[in-house]
Order: C-alpha cells, then structure tokens, then sequence
C-alpha cells in the first residue's frame, strides 16, 4: 500500500473557503485510496477525478495512518507514472506540447498541480 499526500497549500473556495488543503492519491489503485480515504474519516465527496482533497487538519493523520508526505509535483509524477492521472475533461494541451490551454495562473483559470 503506498498513498501519498502533499502540503495543504491550496486555498479551499465557496463552503471550504478560509480554509487549506491537500491532496492524497495512490499510485497502486482507486481502490486502495478509497479505502485509505474512509480510514481517514475522508468523505467520498472529496474525491476529484484521481485525487482526495483533505483537509489541513487530517495531513497528520494521513501521515500517521501510513501516507507518505512528498511535494506536490511527486504527486502529479507518481499518478502519471502510474496510469492514474485523470486530467479534466474540455483542457487541451498545445501543439507544442506546453500547459493546456485555458489554465495556470495567467491563462484565467486556478491553478492547482493535481487538477
């Protein structure tokens, strides 16, 4: 079983405003981070696409219940590498092979490693 999770940087908006957040993925299984994610006490509802958003307050948890901290850039490369990344639907990525179109922080859109 490996589950990651990254630094709760990332600012929560509408009902999770005020508030930070992290991301836990598995580079093994769906399966084994749904699991993980109900011992954690995380609810379905954060998981997006490939990921869980938790929040700041369940990173030690996380962490003591087996889930190994690493920068947010491990976690894009481990789901990667894994297979497991499920980018969003309607983002494409340039010819060139660059960012996808419409986001990052200069092309309107949030920015966030794992989205």
């Amino acid at each position: 079983m490996t589950i990651y999770v990254d630094r709760a940087v990332w600012p929560g908006r509408g009902r999770a405003a005020g508030r930070l957040w992290a991301h836990l993925v598995s580079d093994v299984s769906y399966v084994e981070l749904h699991v993980f994610a109900e011992l954690l006490g995380a609810p379905r509802r954060g998981f997006e696409r490939d990921h869980y958003d938790i929040p700041e307050s369940l990173v030690p948890v996380a962490v003591w219940l087996g889930a190994v901290p690493v920068p947010a850039r491990e976690i894009v490369a481990r789901l990667h590498a894994s297979g497991l990344r499920r980018p969003k639907r309607g983002r494409r990525r340039d010819p060139g092979g660059g960012a996808p179109s419409g986001g990052g922080p200069s092309g309107g859109g949030r920015h966030r490693p794992v989205s």
